[in-house]
């Protein structure tokens, strides 16, 4: 189906750690057996979007499994990403589950130091890694999530006019943006798509900049955009608060962020997010292990056809097209559209 409901409990936002901190949780028979190790992305735990995702996917698979899990966070400038992995494989943690792109720097090679020890890397390609046989990369085709998205505001657009925040300039980023231009000028080649990054390539806070994402997607409002999709992790609140503020309509990101928002205007601008399903990732990884079945030494990929991506439809806003998304999700899975991952 193009169009995916999570549920509330994958979805629940949590208090955020201290940033070089951790917190042990979880229960269950065999709960002294499963000791899971999780080191956040920037933003840390209670992001309402990507770190979240990875805590409701470990909190699932405990829920099934038993076991404990204690979560760290990088500092401020995320300086200390190896250090995290080091500190948690040394106390024994296995696996070990990395949060976010910027752990391909490291995790290679602390894979190396610790052989024994099972690592999983979100948004990670265990080549960018150097191959270590005990590296397993979680990665999603997040281009086909993101021209549903884009397909979605140009069927919904009343402007002709939309736009896209990415939090930083990354390679990953831009297969948000690249599908989300392709989406919506499929429906609309005519259509105006703004696109703009808080930070460059290298400058990490633009995931958790709330503030300047709020300037920059209220500067598409201003101009003419009527809805904005983000792609920036803890910054997207600030879309939603431009949103509200303009009285126009926003596209959520990872996790069906109506349901993360608590302010009743600022999930009211919420038209649909796009699920990036780390949770179902990280929870059938967790699985694998369990059931020693994990390979390591390669990529999954979660794609539509895997249902590793889609659209959450809480709020209703796009259950009137959601005939024309399905025939757009079968084109996808079938070849029959090939979306780019570079803008």
């Amino acid at each position: 189906m193009a169009v995916l409901l999570a549920g509330s409990t994958a979805l629940a936002a949590c208090a955020s750690d201290e940033s070089s901190g951790g917190s042990s949780s979880g229960s269950g028979e065999n709960g002294g057996d499963l000791q899971i190790g999780l080191a956040f992305d920037t933003g840390g735990e209670g992001d309402r979007s990507f770190n979240d995702a990875a805590v409701a996917g470990v909190d699932a698979a405990i829920k099934e499994h038993g076991g404990t899990v204690t979560k760290l966070s990088p500092n401020a400038d995320a300086s200390n990403r190896a250090d995290l992995l080091t500190q948690l494989a040394d106390q024994g943690f296995d696996p070990v589950i990395a949060v976010g792109f910027a752990y391909s720097e490291v995790i290679g090679d602390v894979a190396q130091q610790y052989p024994d020890v099972t690592f999983a890397q979100v948004d990670g390609h265990v080549a960018d890694a150097g191959n270590p046989s005990n590296l397993t990369g979680l990665v999603f085709a997040e281009e086909q999530g993101s021209f549903l998205a884009g397909a979605a505001a140009a069927l919904k657009t009343e402007a002709n006019h939309v736009g896209f925040v990415g939090g930083v300039q990354t390679p990953l980023i831009q297969k948000f943006e690249a599908g989300y231009v392709a989406g919506a000028k499929a429906v609309k080649p005519d259509i105006t798509v703004d696109v703009q990054y808080i930070s460059p390539a290298g400058d990490f806070t633009g995931f958790n900049d709330p503030a300047r994402a709020q300037i920059v997607a209220q500067g598409m409002y201003d101009g003419g955009a009527d809805i904005v999709y983000h792609a920036a992790g803890g910054s997207g609140i600030g879309v939603f608060q431009a949103a509200a503020a303009s009285d126009e309509r926003a596209i959520g990101v990872d996790s069906d962020q109506y349901q993360t928002v608590d302010d009743p205007a600022l999930k009211a601008v919420i038209m649909t997010s796009m699920l990036k399903r780390v949770d179902v990732a990280v929870d059938n990884f967790i699985g694998e292990y369990v059931d020693g079945n994990v390979t390591g030494g390669q990529d999954e990929v979660y794609d539509l056809a895997r249902d590793g991506v889609g659209l959450a439809t809480s709020g209703g806003q796009i259950d009137d097209i959601q005939t024309q998304l399905d025939d757009y999700e079968q084109q996808i899975t079938s070849g029959q559209i090939t979306v780019p991952t570079t803008p």
